[in-house]
């Protein structure tokens, strides 16, 4: 029955998982101390002594029994608030007990409530051996006995049952010898059981690395057999398509990330297997530019290419923006989305099935089994990280030989994450903004300085400019003290009395047509305000806004205010970034509106993201587990991860199949975690 609770409480099926519960941190029980030594600064503390005084005082909730211990060197006081009956019974005066607890004071005396309390013997004098590990619990394992003190107990006797052999290492001795990494059986041993913190955190090590180590492997071999064994559509040309486009139909120059990036697709098509590669660039770096060039390769060499993008109002931006590059090109370029019309929808998918349509653009719609290509080349995903990794794989299978894959991101990945949670994708940046923009300046201000600021949005108007202004939330919350869209929207009108101010409202429960037209009125300069919530967070273009005002900064991450002033700072003339919010902040909150003002680099941005959310929510663009470390944190240990992924790719660049016979432990123990586990149950 234990068990059963063991595995629907705590994951712990097998022993190795028992072993894989590791405490959260341990108590220094290895040497009894003595009371005179307790200062302000004592934490916990072991002492033996004999009590010398037991009684109840108060009632009722004030209840509470009091001892009194020495040790001949001073005296200390022992509180119970609960159990009191039973305490009373079994802590009598001159009684010799070792006591363990937290200090505090009480008017300048020291003293323990609910201490742990063990009658005192001899052979108790020296302490323990070791570091005793305080493991995480529930309260339904508590109630029924499996408190952290059970849980280190059967640790304990599982660990005295087994031996080094039970145990193998799984790294090769020429990777592991170097570092001076405890072996895994010790490592395992220590880890729960230390005799002191050097051999502690000595063991911490080695299993951090072992973790990271055995992840980077994973993802290399992953990307190892891709390039040798799965067989690839071949671009063997750039065409006059390509060529036209890039000498004839550029809007501007490419900057040299662009053309980096352009030179990596290029040779990964050319290769002969699958390109799978993410390309992250910051908001604004022209990403867009070159997934058109790349679909223009496609198209030199006969095939057709899709690129899919999360929203309506995203994929039809991009199908307006390339088509509007394209017009003057023999380029058949088609929309296909969830409000395409049935009879349109068919005239699409027909072509697109007879090889008509060389660039087919649209959301979640193109994902559907009716939509069948002739010969699709080039799969192109925007904001992959809005679709899973099953709705990504449907699009993959399209083809008969699986089409090249870019998968495309504005939200700039810290380097940490992307080597640790995309180790098996080729992966390009783009750094660098296109010619003529200039950095957007971004200011905080606190909402009695509103007028101002829609004065400062005036101006802007004047000057022919737009703005948009942003609300966190749809409706009034009696839990957040925020002002929902509505109210946010009547209040602006308040400032902005229409005529001779047109105002357009966009949010996520508009019918969609409406929140098409909205859109477009204000992509078209019909108005000069966009009030909304974060649907626009992503990919709206509109050059001509110079303003973005975001309401209730404080209530947004990072990574989405980075997006959201990315919307302006597009065209030539100079941006500005508003954050608004209350006057109570919490230092998070502080800290996000701090950088966001100090840096419009995303790549800086994320890092920071990544040290004060730590991976959880950007963990989310790979939904494959890679990131699920018990001891790991790619925030913290950086250069562990710098470490394990330098070993990997040396282990791998000497052995790529594993089959030395030095790392055929390795080997062993991948095949092992693929479900062959030598490792019992427990029942």
């Amino acid at each position: 029955m234990k068990g059963d609770l063991l595995k629907k409480e705590l994951d712990i099926f097998t022993f190795y998982d028992l072993l894989q519960h590791f405490p959260y941190r341990h108590i220094d029980k290895t040497e009894i101390r003595k009371i005179n030594e307790i200062t302000p600064a004592t934490e916990y503390i072991q002492v033996a002594g004999k009590i010398i005084s037991s009684e109840v005082i108060g009632e009722r909730r004030g209840k509470r029994l009091v001892a009194e211990l020495t040790d001949g060197t001073g005296t200390l006081e022992l509180v119970w608030f609960q159990g009191i009956n039973w305490v009373e019974k079994n802590i009598r005066p001159g009684e010799q007990l070792l006591v363990f607890g937290k200090i505090s004071f009480f008017m300048g005396s020291p003293q323990i409530t609910h201490p742990e309390t063990e009658i005192y013997t001899p052979e108790k004098s020296d302490g323990k051996k070791f570091l005793e590990p305080v493991y995480p619990t529930t309260e339904k394992l508590k109630v029924r006995g499996l408190n952290g003190r059970q849980i280190g107990k059967l640790v304990f006797t599982l660990l005295e049952m087994l031996q080094e052999k039970d145990m193998p290492e799984n790294i090769p001795d020429h990777i592991l010898s170097p570092l001076q990494f405890p072996s895994r059986y010790k490592a395992y041993n220590d880890i729960h059981f230390p005799s002191d913190n050097i051999v502690y955190e000595s063991a911490l090590d080695r299993l951090k690395f072992e973790e990271l180590f055995i992840a980077q492997v994973r993802l290399h071999l992953l990307k190892l057999n891709r390039h040798r064994y799965t067989k690839g559509i071949v671009f063997k040309e750039v065409g006059n398509l390509f060529n036209t486009f890039y000498h004839d139909y550029l809007p501007f120059r490419l900057t040299g990330a662009q053309k980096k990036v352009l030179k990596e697709i290029r040779q990964d098509t050319a290769r002969g297997y699958q390109m799978n590669r993410l390309l992250q660039g910051d908001v604004g770096s022209g990403k867009t530019i070159v997934a058109l060039l790349s679909m223009l390769l496609a198209a030199d060499n006969g095939f057709q290419s899709c690129l899919m993008a999360p929203t309506e109002i995203l994929a039809q931006q991009h199908f307006q923006n390339i088509s509007s590059l394209l017009k003057d090109m023999p380029v058949a370029t088609a929309l296909l989305t969830g409000s395409t019309r049935k009879a349109e929808r068919n005239k699409i998918l027909t072509k697109v099935a007879e090889g008509k349509t060389h660039l087919l653009i649209g959301t979640h719609a193109l994902l559907e089994d009716q939509v069948q290509f002739h010969n699709l080349g080039l799969a192109i995903v925007d904001e992959q990280h809005r679709f899973g990794v099953a709705q990504r794989a449907k699009l993959w299978s399209k083809n008969e030989v699986p089409p090249h894959v870019l998968v495309m991101t504005a939200t700039p990945i810290p380097r940490t994450l992307a080597m640790t949670a995309y180790g098996d994708l080729d992966y390009s940046v783009m750094d660098e903004l296109p010619p003529g923009r200039q950095a957007i300046t971004t200011v905080h201000r606190y909402d009695d300085a509103r007028s101002q600021v829609m004065d400062f949005i005036k101006a802007e108007i004047k000057k022919g400019r737009q703005a948009y202004i942003i609300f966190p939330l749809i409706e009034e919350s009696s839990k957040l003290a925020y002002e929902d869209l509505m109210k946010g929207y009547e209040n602006v009108k308040a400032y902005f009395p229409e005529p001779p101010y047109w105002i357009s409202m966009v949010h996520g429960r508009m019918p969609t047509e409406q929140k098409e037209v909205n859109m477009q009125r204000f992509v078209q300069n019909d108005t000069q305000i966009m009030v909304s919530t974060t649907v626009i967070e992503v990919g709206v273009n509109v050059p001509n806004a110079s303003v973005m005002v975001i309401e209730s900064a404080e209530k947004f991450g990072l990574s989405q205010l980075h997006q959201l002033r990315g919307r302006v700072g597009r065209g030539a003339d100079k941006s500005y970034c508003i954050l608004l919010s209350g006057k109570k902040l919490t230092a998070d909150a502080r800290e996000r509106i701090k950088i966001m003002c100090a840096t419009t680099d995303g790549f800086v941005i994320a890092e920071k993201d990544l040290e004060l959310r730590g991976p959880g929510d950007i963990e989310g663009t790979r939904q494959s587990g890679m990131l699920n470390f018990k001891l790991a944190s790619i925030v913290k240990d950086k250069h562990m991860v710098d470490l394990a992924k330098e070993k990997a790719e040396f282990l791998l660049k000497e052995d790529a199949d594993l089959s030395t016979s030095v790392n055929l432990k390795l080997k062993n123990f991948l095949m092992q975690q693929k479900g062959q586990t030598l490792w019992s149950k427990i029942s």
